[in-house]
């Protein structure tokens, strides 16, 4: 009988045992699988196409440096045509993603905008000038022709070279609907990109031109409009006047990969509202 009771207490003994070791790897078996199972959903791989804006250029380019750092298997592309070739791209699917630095026309049906920051459109002039403020009407007459000579708004007896962005720009769209002289200006020189427009107006005297403020350097003066300054917080509270987005272009229906899903989840994000203002551009939710 004693002999018997030892061997069933025994064989208690190394059954619990058993068990517990068993119930003891088993979480960290299963704690391993779902991290491994975590890891390949996070994994991303291939190209995320972006083209469009000149004036995005920065931003983009910052976006996508950090996005990538991130993400070591995507390459984000960009290719700087314009907002007008961005927007073409995203409609017929030769880009993931459009960019565009002005808001979709009535006509650019299929697709949808989303601002992925703010940006002034500083208007420009040579650091020779003594001009310092102008206000919509004056900038509207320049831009027209109906202003020639910089004496008539305060500064030398020179002529005004009025320089801009080509047809088709984001930049030259949304500078030429706010100031209200839509295909009415006179250009002496219509270039194709913003940094082409400074170095113009930093190469001649008598030059004014506009630029997206995110590329606004030293070699040219950002002037006052309606005596406010361009910068990131006038933009952002409203009292800068000729302001406009920078928009992510994507079509409708159209299925992204999930590279493009997640680059435009990260350049909505707070970790990216850092990024967009130290490329110059303010983020739409001024974080």
């Amino acid at each position: 009988m004693k002999k018997l009771l030892s061997t069933v207490l025994v064989t208690v003994l190394c059954v619990a045992l058993f068990a517990g070791c068993s119930s003891k790897e088993e979480p960290a078996t299963t704690a391993s699988a779902a991290a491994s199972a975590e890891a390949t959903e996070a994994a991303l791989s291939g190209t995320v196409a972006t083209n469009g804006s000149t004036s995005m250029e920065k931003v983009i380019a910052a976006l996508s440096e950090a996005f990538m750092a991130k993400n070591p298997d995507v390459t984000v592309t960009y290719d700087a045509t314009g907002s007008g070739a961005g927007i073409t791209a995203a409609t017929d699917g030769t880009a993931d993603i459009g960019l565009s630095s002005r808001n979709l026309k009535t006509e650019e049906t299929g697709l949808d905008a989303t601002v992925v920051a703010l940006d002034g459109i500083a208007i420009i002039v040579n650091k020779s000038n003594t001009v310092t403020d102008l206000s919509l009407e004056q900038i509207a007459g320049l831009a027209k022709g109906e202003i020639t000579n910089w004496k008539e708004v305060g500064g030398p007896d020179t002529p005004v070279v009025f320089v801009g962005r080509e047809a088709g720009s984001g930049t030259r769209d949304g500078f030429e609907s706010i100031v209200d002289v839509k295909d009415a200006c006179k250009y002496e020189q219509e270039l194709t990109s913003t940094g082409a427009v400074i170095a113009a107006v930093a190469a001649n005297e008598n030059a004014i031109g506009y630029a997206s403020l995110s590329a606004v350097d030293e070699t040219i003066s950002a002037i006052q409009v309606g005596g406010v300054d361009c910068t990131e917080e006038t933009v952002l509270d409203g009292s800068y006047a000729i302001q406009r987005n920078f928009n992510i272009i994507t079509k409708q229906g159209a299925e992204l990969s999930a590279a493009a899903k997640a680059f435009i989840e990260f350049a909505l994000s707070d970790e990216a509202a850092t990024i967009i203002k130290n490329a110059g551009a303010i983020p739409p939710s001024g974080k």
